[in-house]
């Protein structure tokens, strides 16, 4: 039985005899998070006894979990809690989830992003669990003068068998809140798993469905005011005036005015991504009113300079350069062009790829483009805010709410210590809430009106204030020789403003000679961390190129992926692969097996892909037919290693939903710009998919390998966009190159 330390995490067990420290309490009862029956509501325990600061027990047996980290709905709300209650050893049915308040004393890593809540987690949610378990078999054996090591417990109940002494856990919680903390505790086994491995329910679901309040928007309290904001028209525009005359005096009306997130030589965060520093507020007593009145606010706008600005990013200071000038879709198509032309910065070089492409026989060499993306959250940015002298008390859907808490604080020249942080569930991440601008706004707004404020964004100031996914390009380049074997590979990859690529992810490491080459080039539109950040776009190129290398070789794709991944097992090229080679394998091998990959069917067009990111890794063969010359996707099979899948129903759910937002935004979606201005501002003009062209069955199969889990909330997105365009080549012939492929043309702007 392995046994972890309690000393690691043991900030988690510092104040046990609090949870949050006070702070307020949300008008919506978290209390009730799961599905609970008037009977169980009636139970409900008239004292609650603090084991440590991940939960709590009731004299009748009823356990509270506390969900540390943000709901974006990735399910982390049930998912962690169940790591707890497994290693606590209580019976599921009787588990209430709450989501946890911002506590950086008894929590760590409270924020959603990267696909680590649950990696980062693992170890320490089950100590929790399994320490509160400890202590309450030292309760009972203080109790009943036994030994602690004849103690065992299944499902809430303490059992000591030689005396036949049993006991809930609520009538030991009392006692077991005061027990010293083990030093060690032993976790259980993975056969031994009860709760781990088994589906549960979505904790929220049932307010979900029924429209009850969960989200930022639904908060609200009685003396709240509303506050919109605008912001330049254009990237590369700033505030140069505000005329307030008509809008002031509106009906419901109580202030106009305009704010700085930062102020001049405000040290900026990873997370203060911002591309209008300086907003026209408008406040008022509805929400309806604010928006007449912003409506008839007169602003003026000015060119913005360019700038240099000091960036601190995870303990390291970057410069970073916004330039001036109104960009537009086609000059980004022209930086596409000519950097593609130039040498890049060579960040790996295996062999000597230069003279093998001088000697091939054949050079295969495709470009691959893909525009900006707002992230299109269906919760548009809210937050809530009610600030004074004393404390700031801050409500909303955040992905990062330590990391905000900081900037906040900053701005407002206030000690974290008075800054208090509740999480609300999010409709929506994808990235975007990682930068809590928004946030700060609504701190900003609150100390200026010395009253609670909720700050909302429209859905046409959420789509054009920036905070994009960057638009990128990569060139592919590979090398065959006579008799058609693969002898070179080369890859430059670039982006506005950042660069795609993954120097060491396959196919590094199983090519004797390989180069990988970047390039960046600066922009005044801001962009942001999206779903699979950079792995969205160039898993998708890569993907589609290495069909085409598979295809001019004569090989099956498959089977050219699987040859390539066992060279990088057995005699891999270099040191510094990121990638488990057999575990990149396994998925492909599994996909190929589920789907039938070797059996025709005339009607049916396949296309496959797999990628590793995120810790994880992913293959997908995707189905479509023509139906009056439209592609329809009637099947997709995904194959995932993420190690132990600790909520089976859960985890399919998220691999769907990644499925489809991928064939989505590969298919349809783009950003474009003229002068500066963005082009979309609204579903009227920005294409989704829709239900009638999602997959019309898609099924998940896991990998069994009892590994510890990796990441799960992105890594099903990345490579079904390549799959998705190498089943397009086989229904039509036609390859394609360029993002969104419904058009698979110019783009506006």
């Amino acid at each position: 039985m392995k046994t972890i330390k309690t000393t690691i995490g043991r900030r988690s067990f510092i104040k046990r005899s609090t949870l949050a420290g006070g702070g307020i309490m949300l008008s919506f009862n978290w209390l009730t998070s799961c599905d609970m029956t008037p009977n169980q509501v009636k139970a409900l325990p008239k004292e609650w006894f603090k084991i440590n600061g991940f939960l709590k027990i009731g004299e009748n047996g009823l356990v509270t979990i506390m969900s540390p980290n943000p709901e974006i709905g990735q399910n982390v709300k049930t998912s962690m809690p169940m790591l707890v209650a497994e290693e606590l050893d209580v019976n599921w049915d009787d588990v209430i989830v709450e989501q946890a308040p911002l506590n950086t004393s008894v929590f760590t890593r409270q924020l959603a992003g990267g696909s680590q809540s649950i990696r980062q987690g693992w170890n320490s949610l089950r100590m929790a669990g399994a320490t509160a378990r400890a202590m309450l078999i030292q309760a009972a054996a203080k109790t009943w003068e036994v030994d602690a090591s004849e103690i065992t417990t299944i499902e809430g109940q303490l059992i000591h068998e030689a005396t036949g002494k049993k006991s809930g856990y609520g009538p030991m919680a009392s006692l077991a809140s005061e027990m010293e903390i083990p030093e060690e505790v032993p976790l259980k086994e993975i056969a031994d798993f009860k709760i781990i491995g088994t589906s549960r329910n979505n904790v929220d679901g049932q307010k979900i469905v029924t429209g009850q309040p969960l989200y930022g928007l639904d908060y609200s309290t009685d003396n709240m005011l509303i506050a919109m904001v605008v912001h330049p028209p254009a990237f590369g525009m700033q505030l140069k005036s505000v005329d307030d005359s008509q809008a002031a005096s509106m009906p419901g009306i109580r202030k106009v005015f305009r704010i700085k997130t930062h102020e001049e030589g405000y040290s900026l965060g990873a997370f203060d991504n911002d591309a209008f520093n300086e907003v026209a507020v408008v406040v008022g007593n509805s929400t309806w009113e604010v928006m007449k009145a912003k409506e008839a606010l007169k602003t003026e706008w000015e060119l913005a300079p360019a700038k240099k600005e000091e960036l601190s990013f995870f303990g390291r200071t970057v410069t970073v350069e916004t330039p001036a000038g109104l960009e537009s879709s086609k000059d980004h198509r022209l930086v596409f062009d000519t950097m593609s032309k130039k040498k890049g910065k060579v960040v790996r070089k295996d062999g000597d790829p230069e003279t093998m492409f001088s000697k091939a026989a054949k050079i295969i060499e495709r470009s691959y483009t893909c525009p900006f993306l707002a992230h299109n959250t269906m919760e548009p940015m809210n937050f809530f805010a009610d600030v004074t002298s004393e404390r700031a008390n801050l409500v909303g859907p955040i992905q990062t709410p330590e990391i905000m808490e900081g900037s906040v604080a900053k701005r407002l020249g206030m000690d974290k210590e008075k800054i208090d942080v509740q999480m609300t569930r999010m409709g929506g991440g994808f990235g975007r809430r990682l930068y809590g601008h928004f946030m700060t706004e609504a701190a900003v707004i609150s100390k200026e009106m010395g009253q609670p404020v909720k700050l909302i964004y429209s859905r046409e100031d959420d789509m054009t204030q920036g905070t994009y996914r960057p638009a990128y390009h990569a060139l592919y380049k590979a090398a065959l020789d006579e008799n058609n074997n693969l002898i070179a590979f080369h890859v430059k990859t670039g982006g506005i403003p950042e660069s795609p690529l993954a120097a060491n992810r396959f196919p590094a490491g199983a090519i004797d000679h390989y180069m990988a080459e970047e390039w960046t080039e600066t922009s005044n539109i801001t962009v942001g961390a999206f779903r699979a950040p950079r792995s969205n776009f160039i898993a998708g190129a890569e993907q589609a190129f290495l069909d085409e290398v598979a295809e001019a070789m004569g090989k099956d794709p498959i089977d050219f992926r699987l040859e390539l991944l066992d060279r990088a097992e057995k005699n891999p090229v270099g040191k510094n692969n990121d990638y488990d080679a057999s575990r990149y394998a396994g998925v492909l091998e599994l996909v190929k097996e589920k789907s039938n990959w070797t059996g025709t069917n005339k009607e049916i067009y396949r296309g496959t892909a797999a990628y590793f990111c995120h810790n994880s890794y992913v293959a997908n063969v995707l189905d479509l037919e023509m139906k009056n010359g439209n592609p329809v996707v009637k099947k997709v099979y995904c194959a995932i290693d993420c190690g132990i899948v600790v909520n089976p129903d859960a985890a399919v759910n998220l691999a769907e939903g990644g499925v489809v937002d991928g064939i989505g935004h590969a298919m349809y979606s783009a950003m474009t710009f003229k002068d500066g201005v963005p082009e979309q501002n609204n579903f009227d003009k920005y294409r989704l998919i829709r239900h009638g062209e999602a997959p019309k069955e898609i099924e998940v199969h896991f990998v069994d390998n009892q590994i510890d889990p990796t990441g799960l909330g992105e890594p099903p997105f990345p490579p079904i966009m390549g799959a998705m365009a190498n089943a397009l080549y086989k229904a039509t012939g036609v390859r394609h190159y360029n993002q969104p492929f419904i058009t698979d043309k110019p783009l506006a702007g």
